[in-house]
Order: C-alpha cells, then structure tokens, then sequence
C-alpha cells in the first residue's frame, strides 16, 4: 500500500491533541476547520481505521491515532531540531533578544513562552528591559531592546510587526456590586463608579479609548495601582471596577473572590503584537520566538484566538 503520510499529517494530530478539538486544533495551524477535517477523513479512509473518538470530550483517540502520535512525537522533534541546526550554519548561533512590554499583565503568558523558546535555542541570550515600558517602539530605536509586545500597529513607526493573539477583556465587580445582575456592563455603568487601572496613560487603556471616550463618558473617580493583586482587591471591596485581560483574572475568578462581565453587549477585546526592527525579521530564532509565543499562548490561555 501506497503510503499517503506527510509531516503536516503528523503535526495535525499532534495539534488536535493539544488543543482539544478541531476548531481550536485548525486555529492553531492556520486552517479552516473544514480543511483540517478533509484531511483527516483522508488519512482515516486510506488506512481505513478512524482516529479520533467523534463527539468524545476530551476527546480521544483510537489505537491508530495513538500509534501515529507516537510516530509524530518521534519524528516532528528531529525535524525541527535539524531545521534550527540549518538555520544556525545559515545564519550563525549567537543572538540576544531584549524584551520591552507596555502590557502590565503580558507576564503572566510571556515568562512561560520564554521558557519553552529557550530549550529551543539555548544559544539566543533571552532577557526582559526591567519595568513597565511606556516607549518600548523607542526602546527597539536606540537599541535598548529587541522585541516589544505591544497593542498597535502605529504605520508611522519603521518597524515590523507580528501578530500574536487576540483577548478579551471584562470588567470585575464584587460579587454584592449593584450591576452583578447585569449581562454586561455599557460605556454609562462607569459614569457613577471609580474606575481603577494601572497608572499608564488613557490612550493606553482599551476601556478608555474604546468604550468611554467614543461614548463622551468619564469615570466618576479614578484610582491606580501597579499590583494586579491590590487591584483586585479593592474591586472585592466595592471600591470600584477594574478591567483585565481574563486570563490576568482567572484566578481570582476561579476563587470566587470577584464577579466577571463583559464591557458591552459584542465584548471588548485587545490585540497584541511583537515589533521588532525590519533587520532582525530575517533571523529565524526571531520567527521562531513569535511563533513558541502564540502557540505557547494558544495552548495555556483558553480565552485567547490567535490573529
């Protein structure tokens, strides 16, 4: 019998296995999910055997797909330590990446992502620009740093961006707020409130720029502080309403110790991307951080899509 399998069948499983299901599994290929089901179907009519357990949650696969996820767990890692070994002749070994963020809560994915990226090229020198960067474009500029997260593409700016995720964000309340009954909260919820945020500027705050101002609405107080815990905190005793990423939250969440909704009746949701200077686009251990962040990412934040 005439053999039909390809990596990209392998890394198929290999994503439907980390992902849990096919629409997550897709997202993580960059493939629609009709795509990925064909070819699947495909692979299961020639060796005529199914793979996975259809409707299973989790979902589970038969003995033929554990046999190829061994297949792929054996195979996939030689080819890509082998492919980063040709780009290492190519390009040479030595490289640094000095990370700048101006997102308070990037931490809670980057650190993470970091770890995964540095068993791939121990030879990258990986380190974070110290503090919240409220300039971190300027910061690649004068070579202070190497790759900033950040939460626009500015046109303007002689630099390169890569998308890496999309998020939302809600609004925590305590669990005895008088607009816990709500399904979601309107620009006008904020007007009799204190809106509590970390101390950046409006322009960096998606609440801000866009639900409030769009709306001409203005907080009735406001109060900052630099620790996600003291935030939450004073959300838990009715002080006022923080907005968070809800992977900055989930924790509290999972407690009980806050109450979640929504920020209108679609949601609000942020972006984030990775700037870098155009040169050092071309390196592959660059392409190969973006890529370990958004799949790092994709696999421990359940409330993320990829862009």
């Amino acid at each position: 019998m005439q053999s039909i399998l390809e990596l990209r069948h392998l890394k198929t499983l290999q994503a439907l296995r980390e992902a849990g299901n096919l629409l997550r599994a897709a997202t993580l290929l960059n493939v629609t999910q009709s795509a990925l089901s064909h070819q699947i179907k495909l692979l299961e009519d020639h060796h005529g055997l199914p793979l996975f357990e259809r409707k299973s949650t989790p979902l589970r696969f038969t003995p033929a797909g554990e046999r190829l996820l061994q297949l792929a767990d054996q195979v996939l890692p030689q080819v890509a330590n082998t492919e980063r070994d040709l780009a290492r002749l190519v390009q040479g070994v030595a490289g640094q990446l000095r990370i700048a963020v101006e997102c308070h809560t990037c931490f809670d994915w980057l650190m993470p992502a970091m770890d995964v990226f540095r068993g791939r090229w121990p030879e990258v020198e990986l380190d974070i620009v110290s503090g919240f960067q409220a300039d971190p474009i300027g910061l690649l500029y004068s070579h202070k740093a190497d790759v900033a997260i950040v939460a626009d593409i500015d046109d303007s700016e002689s630099v390169s961006y890569h998308p890496l995720f999309r998020f939302e964000i809600v609004a925590l309340i305590a669990k005895d707020h008088a607009l816990a009954g709500r399904d979601y909260l309107a620009a006008e919820d904020f007007a009799s409130d204190t809106l509590i945020t970390y101390p950046v500027a409006d322009d960096m705050l998606d609440i801000v720029r866009q639900v409030l101002k769009p709306a001409g609405v203005e907080a009735a107080a406001r109060r900052t502080t630099e620790l996600t815990v003291a935030m939450l905190q004073l959300v838990a005793s009715k002080r006022g309403i923080a907005t968070l990423p809800v992977w900055a939250a989930q924790n509290y969440l999972n407690r009980d110790y806050v109450l979640a909704k929504r920020i209108t009746a679609d949601g609000l949701t942020g972006k984030l991307y990775a700037a870098c200077l155009p040169e050092l686009s071309e390196k592959s251990y660059l392409m190969d951080f973006v890529t370990t962040i958004r799949e790092s990412s994709y696999l421990n934040l359940q409330s993320i899509e990829l862009l």
